[in-house]
């Protein structure tokens, strides 16, 4: 009674328990009513209420016409209210400590006083902190209530508990075949907005540069061509850049090579990209003098075709490739196309040059294909003062993030749902092949807010796996699906720089190097032939049949029509 301000008869009645016995609340009031330490009041509109003899004066402050019965003198063991509103304010606070969520009319209705006068008190107690508003009860309207803040706080802890024991684990090969589906390995894509959701899954993570075509994209998508991916980096939405750049005693960098990891990204999301994999410090790129050259032009000029930088350089073709090589391995530059980092990774033998006969014109060169050579942060560069420039041995944008407090929340929240995007489902031992990964303390913060707000579900998704794991709404409903489905020998090949190639971290067994020609096979979510180079090493046992179809997969050779729903296409 005290902490509630006043309990009205139909609380009271939901907590009889039963006729006759002495359980609930009526039995106790009648003996505090014989002790005077309480009193049923009744209101002009006929609501009875029941009020603590230190909680009357509230009640008398508001000046509600009411009858009491007994009459008793009220018990004033703090302040006195100083008038009505101080007083309604009061008697709202100590309802709201018992209620939960709850509108206005409802906490105004009891007490037969305007509504007005209940939204002024509620809003001088969101103003000190002690109420929150909003649609907390899925069952209502879309009415505003209103719910004192640790009592909410309370709610949430209680409904994420009860979120959580819901979910039921599967097995990792059950999570291998979600993973499967969920980035498209087993239910392809066609065009260039699905080839656009695909690079929104596997933004930031660095590839080999010649896996992306011939390995990642190409197991993704049906009848996947370049031209698909130049119109995306054509357009701006996509660009690829070189992250997480090491220094060792500041070596020298030459052209990338197939094997180089590059990274696709949104060029939206650039700055954050470049606060997680900060640039070297300047003292630590050892640039050459023609790289050094096309930088500044770069600088100078801003991006530029390449027979431009050629032009201005006044070098020779083959030393602006070298040069552009440098910097793309720094970090420092991209292109408009895709094809630029084609004809980076492209050996020089095989790279189409110039007619041997007289009067043909040369063969046009990939670099000519590649759009313009710009910085990676060519906005920022705009902002440089002219005395950096002019101190500086080549001036670079300042991208870099805070050497002592590291990237910001900002960021960090950035690469969390990068995270859930990509996998659906994130768990610490789930993302150890990340390139760009702050401390998973940085992650769990940011997960438990997305909890807290209903954004995700966390629980226990996949056995094995220790540690905190949170899940989209939709990857848990699709891992259900996935579940239930029963296993039918499904045969999916993944590439070992594949971001699903979990050998090692989630599944058993020794982790693969993330190499071009190394490759895993997956039966069912489970690796069943693991092929290094040229050798294949099998981990289960396999008939004769789906063994030559597991040796042709693995070499990319054409499956037979019967293996296949539709018309045969090489794999």
């Amino acid at each position: 009674l005290v902490l509630l301000g006043f309990i009205t008869e139909a609380e009271a009645n939901r907590c009889q328990i039963g006729k006759g016995l002495d359980f609930g609340w009526p039995h106790l009031f009648d003996e505090l009513r014989s002790q005077n330490r309480a009193t049923e009041s009744r209101l002009a509109s006929g609501e009875k209420l029941w009020i603590a003899a230190e909680r009357l004066a509230d009640l008398e402050q508001l000046h509600i016409e009411f009858t009491t019965h007994p009459i008793i003198a009220a018990v004033v063991t703090g302040e006195r209210p100083v008038d009505r509103s101080d007083a309604l304010k009061e008697i709202i606070r100590s309802r709201l400590e018992g209620l939960g969520p709850i509108t206005a009319e409802q906490l105004a209705a009891p007490l037969g006083v305007p509504r007005d006068e209940v939204d002024i008190a509620l809003l001088g107690l969101e103003q000190e902190g002690f109420v929150v508003r909003g649609h907390f009860n899925c069952r209502t309207t879309q009415t505003e209530e209103w719910c004192e803040r640790r009592l909410l706080a309370r709610i949430h802890r209680y409904t994420i508990k009860r979120l959580r024991s819901e979910i039921e684990p599967v097995s990792p090969a059950d999570f291998m075949r979600f993973l499967f589906h969920w980035q498209g390995l087993t239910d392809k894509g066609e065009g260039q907005e699905a080839l656009a959701r695909v690079l929104d899954q596997l933004e930031g993570f660095p590839l080999a540069a010649g896996a992306w075509e011939t390995d990642i994209l190409s197991a993704r998508m049906h009848r996947y061509s370049a031209d698909q991916l130049d119109a995306l980096c054509t357009s701006g939405r996509t660009t690829w850049v070189r992250l997480a750049v090491a220094t060792v005693n500041s070596d020298r960098k030459s052209s990338p090579v197939r094997h180089s990891p590059v990274a696709l990204v949104s060029r939206e999301h650039i700055g954050h990209w470049r606060a997680l994999s900060p640039l070297p410090e300047e003292e630590n790129i050892n640039l050459s003098t023609p790289a050094e050259t096309v930088l500044n032009e770069l600088l100078a000029h801003g991006a530029s075709f390449f027979v431009d930088l050629v032009r201005e350089t006044g070098m020779l073709r083959t030393q602006v490739e070298e040069a552009l090589g440098e910097l793309v391995n720094w970090g420092l530059v991209t292109s408009d196309n895709f094809a630029g980092l084609r004809a980076l990774i492209t050996p020089q033998s095989r790279r189409p040059g110039f007619a041997p006969r007289r009067g043909r014109r040369p063969a046009a060169s990939p670099f000519d294909r590649a759009g313009r050579w710009s910085l990676i942060n060519q906005a920022e560069d705009r902002s440089l003062k002219a005395e950096e420039v002019a101190t500086s041995r080549f001036p670079l944008p300042d991208s870099r993030s805070d050497p002592v407090l590291g990237p910001s929340s900002d960021d960090i929240e950035f690469l969390a749902r990068v995270f859930l995007r990509r996998y659906g489902i994130v768990f610490r031992k789930g993302l150890d092949r990340e390139a760009i990964l702050p401390p998973w303390r940085d992650l769990l913060r940011v997960y438990w807010r997305m909890e807290a707000r209903g954004e995700i579900r966390g629980g226990r998704f996949v056995q094995g796996v220790s540690g905190e794991q949170f899940a989209l709404p939709d990857a848990v409903a699709t891992l259900r699906d996935i579940r239930r489905r029963a296993k039918t020998d499904e045969l999916v090949v993944v590439a070992a720089s594949d971001p699903l190639n979990l050998v090692g971290t989630v599944l058993p067994g020794d982790r693969i190097p993330a190499t071009l020609n190394n490759r895993v096979l997956f039966r069912d979510g489970t690796p069943a032939v693991i092929q290094t180079g040229g050798d294949l090493e099998m981990l289960t046992e396999l008939d004769a049949e789906t063994e030559w179809e597991a040796r042709s997969l693995l070499l990319r050779r054409r499956r037979p029509a019967s293996f296949l729903s539709g018309p045969t296409r090489p794999l």
